[in-house]
């Protein structure tokens, strides 16, 4: 399966991607309750694994893991995993459901999930930006909502955080 194709879905359902917000430095937004940053969402090659044809029927599933970082190349604040079915397919364009979770690294810390139904033409090089949907969380994160722009980024997804943590 073909990285673009995978990266889709990061919540780089992305993609699909979370860090330590101190590690980060946080911006407060939302009068105080919520936070803004960035990280950078690089895939993890699956052991063995080689890049076949992207799915492309309905009720077929794939799977991919990001580490995190605050820089390209950075050190690894962070990780998700992401698991994406075909819903809908009309010649070269597909779209999926993704569903992922972000673990981030120390504190506060905790867990952030999100989805997303994505649509791409699966004939271009990288898929477009796209918003994923925060739907909750746990430990420091058990209120939050908001969303996060996924977009490409030469090997990477950036990912702009925007968590409401009320």
């Amino acid at each position: 399966m073909s990285r673009s194709f995978r990266r889709i879905g990061v919540l780089g359902v992305c993609t699909a991607a979370a860090v330590a917000f101190g590690a980060v430095a946080p911006v407060a937004a939302d009068n105080g309750s919520g936070f803004e940053f960035t990280l950078y969402a690089k895939e993890v090659p699956a052991p063995g694994g080689a890049t076949s044809a992207p799915p492309s029927k309905v009720g077929e599933t794939f799977t991919f893991a990001d580490d995190l970082s605050k820089t390209k190349g950075g050190e690894n604040v962070g990780r998700d995993g992401v698991f994406c079915a075909v819903v809908r397919v009309s010649g070269k364009t597909v779209e999926t459901n993704c569903v992922g979770t972000f673990e981030l690294d120390g504190g506060p810390g905790g867990q952030l999930t999100g989805q997303a139904l994505t649509t791409f033409d699966t004939s271009a090089g990288a898929p477009a930006a796209f918003d994923l949907a925060v739907t909750g969380g746990t430990g420091d994160f058990k209120n939050a909502r908001g969303y996060i722009r996924s977009t490409p980024d030469g090997d990477y997804q950036r990912m702009d955080f925007h968590i409401n943590a009320r």
